[in-house]
């Protein structure tokens, strides 16, 4: 298995492209982030400039923010950088109670706080590294936000905003915002269109695309559906957020933008 996945590592760092694997169930994570941390290290290097291995952190998990913390400063002890990719989770139904927060705001604050975090380089009281006197430095990161969750961009543009008024886009840490096709895609078209973001050239917007048989992609669909209530039930916001574009585009066509 280990030959298998670091010959696929190699064929992505060769077209420097990036592996984001999902999350699992929480019972099977602690050894995914095992294998990816050991990834990590073999392929995020200085020298590679950019994360090619990612670990997804679903952050509905009370214990995220320490193994986040943890993982962190095994990439600035070791001296490679931290692929992030932060989700909100997938196995609501199928999760030990005890390991979940309790309501949709707990599991907010806790995407918000990481995204904070590594976003800013910077320790926090909620990611905090085990060692504090002195703390390790924060190890340069690479950050995917895969979420339909408009107040967490919001945020997150804002913080990166700031960062591009006090220093250069170069010395900011590359940046994806990751939404499902069909889902939410007025807020791919409204950062795809923010001023912000063509100036930050550190940041992407990405749109994931299913891939296989039309009964694979319809389960898979239905299965994100139902994960992202929140994206499901803006249909109408959808709706004249697309409108809008069409008519801004005709507008296009006839020299009246």
């Amino acid at each position: 298995m280990w030959s298998a996945m670091t010959a696929a590592c190699d064929a992505a760092a060769a077209k420097n492209v990036a592996f984001l694997p999902g999350a699992e169930e929480e019972v099977t994570n602690i050894g995914l982030e095992k294998w990816n941390l050991a990834l990590q290290k073999k392929y995020n290097t200085p020298e590679a400039g950019r994360a090619i291995m990612y670990t997804t952190y679903q952050c509905y998990l009370k214990a995220i923010p320490d193994r986040i913390a943890q993982h962190l400063e095994t990439a600035s002890n070791e001296g490679f950088i931290a692929g992030v990719k932060l989700v909100r989770g997938a196995y609501m139904r199928s999760e030990p109670k005890g390991l979940i927060f309790e309501t949709k705001e707990g599991t907010d604050d806790c995407y918000d706080a990481c995204a904070e975090a590594v976003l800013k380089r910077q320790w926090t009281s909620r990611i905090a590294p085990s060692t504090t006197n002195p703390a390790p430095p924060f190890p340069e990161t690479n950050i995917v936000l895969a979420t339909h969750n408009l107040p967490t961009i919001t945020k997150a543009q804002q913080i990166r905003s700031q960062q591009l008024l006090a220093g250069p886009p170069e010395s900011l840490p590359r940046l994806s915002y990751i939404q499902l096709l069909g889902m939410a895609d007025e807020i791919s078209q409204a950062l795809v269109q923010n001023p912000g973001m063509k100036a930050d050239t550190q940041g992407r917007v990405i749109k994931c695309m299913t891939w296989g048989t039309t009964t694979q992609c319809l389960n898979f669909l239905l299965r994100r559906a139902s994960e992202n209530k929140e994206a499901a039930l803006r249909v109408d916001d959808t709706r004249k957020a697309m409108g809008k574009e069409i008519f801004r585009r005709v507008r296009g066509v006839f020299g009246l933008a």
